[in-house]
């Protein structure tokens, strides 16, 4: 099973600090984001990564090279200068991702995950990790379902983790440009055909300075 690290973002919300870094880069507890991601994609025996870039994309790739001091193989999705959204960017990156079912993983958010818990294949199209709602989306995204199934509507949402495996069914016949990935989910959520499972562990979306302060605060 291969996996792809969503990095290419400007992180607007986190300028200045990532005005000459990019946000993947960030440093917690004196690592850089990015690097808990690959480390517990490698202790869960995914060993073999696609990581896209855009802005300061250079700096990624210098920083993490072909990923052998983390035990892994990277391969690099290069957007140019304008990132493709998440959709988009995984479109991009479907030749090196290959026909089999994938991770995908925000790079902006920190968590304890054991990503060794993710079904090889997802029952349907995609199967999402979701969360608890935090305090900046309390009315959460998507219904978890009593049979495990995630609907748009519905009581007790929850949050999307930014976690998720991908059959690339989801993505066929698309054109390759910048599209985001939430009405790509809904769609086929419609057709029942999205799994998920709720996390209670720790977990963190880094959008903002104030929440990168917490985090390192946290673990410092």
């Amino acid at each position: 099973m291969k996996a792809m690290i969503l990095a290419a973002g400007r992180g607007e919300r986190m300028r200045p600090l990532t005005d000459n870094t990019p946000k993947p880069l960030l440093k917690i507890a004196g690592k850089a984001l990015i690097e808990y991601h690959i480390e517990a994609l490698a202790r869960a025996g995914i060993t073999k990564l696609v990581i896209n870039c855009a802005w300061l994309g250079q700096q990624i790739m210098d920083k993490l090279d072909d990923g052998n001091r983390f035990g892994v193989t990277i391969s690099y999705s290069d957007e140019g200068e304008q990132a493709l959204e998440t959709a988009g960017g995984i479109i991009n990156a479907l030749s090196l991702l290959g026909n089999d079912p994938f991770v995908v993983v925000n790079g902006d958010i920190w968590c304890d995950y054991d990503f060794s818990r993710l079904p090889e294949k997802p029952a349907g199209l995609a199967h999402l990790v979701m969360v608890e709602n935090p305090e900046h989306n309390p009315a959460g995204d998507f219904s978890l379902q009593d049979n495990g199934y995630l609907h748009t509507e519905g009581n007790n949402k929850l949050t999307f983790s930014g976690i998720g495996v991908y059959d690339p069914g989801l993505f066929s016949n698309l054109p390759n440009n910048k599209q985001p990935l939430a009405p790509l989910l809904r769609k086929a959520m419609q057709q029942e055909k999205v799994t998920g499972e709720k996390y209670t562990g720790q977990w963190l979306d880094i959008g903002t300075p104030e929440r990168l302060d917490e985090l390192n605060q946290r673990l410092g």
